[in-house]
């Protein structure tokens, strides 16, 4: 099945380039890596594995230095459960949650997770989604003139409002910088600057190893922004996991960025997933070639 499907997706990628050499194919494997430091697909569109439910949206699970990390958590919470169960993975066991954002194709299985480790601690971006106060700035702009039955809360408000979540019984710890979670583990915080995101912050997994950092992405709106704020830290990027949010971008774009985190960024090895793009997909499979790693829901992917 797994060598059909590559099949299948090198005949996709050489008709969407028109004949160009495709003979590399992507790299991965399909069982865990003897020392158990690894990441595991555990939600995206696509895959190789017939009993996975495929859906949009994405999730894995991360095990590494004897830590392991959920990052995020799909699109529907029984589908979410359904791939956990059947991959075996075991959510009482957790260091942590990380929520990319607060999209619904990410945080969907919180309720799941939520159901069988209640104090899991889950960091999240500093976003009215998860809780926290209301802004102030809603109320800077008084106007005493009103009558008070007019005025929010009859003109005294309190000086916290807390704001509302889906996830009331959730232990958030909401992320405004950059965090170290655990000993070579940190949270970075970026907000694209393009406007369909510029209201979403967005957290990435960083995890320092011998041969150069890992970046785990929930959606990366923005993926150079991205690696520039890992880089600040570190400008050795070994490898980039997860969604690149170019599924809509034009081919102009998408070809200049292949280069770009080949050349420009010198990241060692790639495992596209999610919001990337077919399109990505096929540019990034031409640019890395054997260090380009597939990522469908299932795969294990060794980060030793």
């Amino acid at each position: 099945m797994y060598r059909r499907t590559h099949q299948l997706v090198a005949l996709t990628v050489a008709l969407i380039i028109g004949g160009t050499d495709c003979t590399a194919k992507p790299t991965g494997t399909g069982s865990a890596p003897a020392d158990g430091e690894r990441l595991t697909v555990l939600v995206d569109a696509f895959g190789s594995q017939s009993n996975l439910h495929q859906d949009w949206g994405y999730a894995a699970l991360v095990e590494y230095g004897g830590k392991r990390i959920l990052f995020d958590t799909g699109n529907d919470s029984a589908g979410f459960e359904k791939n956990v169960r059947r991959l075996g993975v075991d959510l009482t066991r957790l260091d942590g949650v990380v929520i990319s954002h607060r999209h619904g194709d990410h945080t969907a299985g919180l309720r799941y997770v939520l159901s069988v480790n209640p104090g899991v601690k889950i960091y999240v971006p500093d976003d009215e989604a998860f809780g926290g106060p209301t802004p102030e700035a809603f109320f800077r702009q008084p106007e005493p003139s009103l009558p008070a039955e007019m005025r929010y809360f009859n003109g005294t408000v309190p000086s916290v409002i807390p704001h509302g979540s889906a996830w009331t019984e959730a232990s958030f710890v909401r992320v405004s910088e950059t965090l170290e979670i655990a000993p070579g583990f940190r949270l970075v915080r970026n907000i694209s600057s393009t406007e369909h995101f510029s209201e979403t912050p967005e957290l990435s997994l960083v995890i320092d190893t011998p041969k150069g950092q890992i970046v785990v992405v929930g959606c990366s709106p923005g993926i150079e922004q991205i690696v520039a704020s890992v880089a600040k830290h570190d400008p050795d990027i070994h490898m980039v996991i997860g969604g690149l949010h170019l599924v809509t971008a034009p081919r102009s774009e998408i070809e200049r960025l292949a280069v770009s985190l080949h050349e420009k960024w010198k990241i060692d090895r790639i495992a596209p997933g999610h919001c990337t793009g077919e399109l990505m997909f096929a540019a990034l499979w031409r640019r890395f070639r054997e260090n380009y790693l597939y990522a469908g829901v299932g795969t294990v992917i060794d980060l030793s």
